[in-house]
């Protein structure tokens, strides 16, 4: 690398699969009909409401900075959010509106989160969520994670790795790529023990909502010393609006304020505006409809997957993924994956954008897309395997 260029870029992972998603915009220029089922983002446009409140703002010409902890009147929304949905009260200045979930990642690593500092989380997990520790500084250290924990981190192996540098621990609940959930027991359980190692909780809540066949639990109904991320992108189904929130400890809100003042300014003022009609009655039926969907694509796809040959042994109960274990078909599965979209024209996410464990063994499948599609691509997907 340039020596102009910032040393921390050296341990930056790029997104592997953006190399997929290249390769299949190339594929369909050239006329190839590709299924697309690697990228997180349902098929599902944002709810005309949200889109017309947003329109509504737009529309008085009155489009300016906000405060940089975000509008009053969507802060105290969240407030009730939390109240209705959780039953936990939670202070509107606790919350802080954010540009996505990644500004809120970057929010809460930055008030706490010293150079050297090391921040615990799973293996496999988001890639991003290591990379936003690196960039300040800090130290990821990812733990081996399996079905047997369905893949979370336990009190026991919290414990066995803390020492002198350890600073936080991070969870997702739902996961990415996994789908799983950490059981209510298990989150107080972890809250509990970083709290008495006098460490930072951090948890990554953007795919509630999105869960099927039972409630995820917030961080919130076991303390008010964590962070909370949460998002309006995937369940509200605002990704391109790029508008989340973060919730602190209380310590915490003076310097959040003041960096946040420093490093966003102010979330986008529409997409804020068009986020208040998030819990409207009328948008809330239309969210709960697809949630429903999406638990009807779980389903198939992992049936499908199971007839196939793959592994999948903990069924994925959140989020839009199913982490599968391809080993009695590869021990490469981002080979594995270039291949099958070359020669069927089906995209999906290699392992190794998750971390390292077993990596190569792993492929996800977003049910993104519809069950129609998806027909199609368990079909090709057992032509493919039927070739090697």
């Amino acid at each position: 690398m340039s020596k102009k260029i910032a040393d921390r870029m050296q341990t930056i992972s790029p997104f592997y699969v953006m190399a997929l998603l290249q390769r299949a915009k190339q594929l369909e220029a050239q006329g190839r009909d590709v299924i697309h089922m690697e990228i997180g983002e349902p098929d599902f446009p944002t709810p005309p409401t949200i889109v017309s409140a947003g329109i509504e703002l737009l529309q008085t010409g009155e489009v300016k900075y906000t405060s940089a902890v975000g509008l009053p009147q969507l802060r105290q929304a969240i407030a009730n959010f939390y109240r209705q949905q959780y039953g936990v009260t939670v202070a509107p200045e606790r919350i802080f509106i954010t540009p996505g979930a990644s500004g809120a990642f970057l929010l809460a690593l930055g008030i706490s989160l010293n150079p050297g500092d090391e921040l615990l989380m799973a293996d496999p997990c988001y890639p991003c969520n290591s990379n936003f520790a690196t960039l300040f500084g800090a130290i990821p250290h990812a733990l081996p994670v399996g079905a047997e924990s369905l893949y979370q981190l336990s009190p026991a192996q919290i414990q066995q790795h803390w020492h002198s540098r350890s600073k936080g621990v991070l969870v997702a609940s739902p996961s990415n790529p996994t789908g799983t959930l950490i059981t209510p027991a298990a989150l107080q359980a972890v809250i509990a023990t970083v709290n008495a190692l006098g460490g930072c909780f951090y948890s990554d809540e953007i795919y509630h909502g999105l869960v099927y066949g039972q409630t995820a639990a917030t961080a919130l109904q076991y303390s008010d010393d964590v962070f909370v991320i949460n998002s309006f992108s995937k369940y509200f189904g605002m990704t391109g609006w790029r508008i989340g929130w973060l919730v602190v400890p209380e310590e915490f809100v003076a310097v959040a304020e003041k960096l946040a003042q420093n490093i966003f300014i102010a979330t986008s003022t529409h997409s804020q505006y068009a986020a208040l009609a998030a819990f409207a009655e009328d948008t809330c039926t239309e969210l709960e409809r697809r949630r429903t969907e999406l638990a009807a694509r779980r389903d198939f796809l992992y049936t499908g997957l199971l007839d196939l040959g793959f592994e999948i042994p903990a069924k994925p109960e959140g989020a839009f993924y199913i982490y599968a274990d391809a080993s009695r078909f590869t021990d490469d599965s981002f080979q594995f994956a270039l291949d099958f979209l070359e020669q069927e024209a089906v995209a999906i996410t290699p392992g190794r954008d998750f971390g390292s464990h077993n990596a190569h063994r792993h492929l996800r499948f977003a049910y993104t897309t519809t069950i129609d599609n998806m027909t199609v691509a368990l079909q090709r997907l057992q032509r493919f395997i039927n070739k090697g």
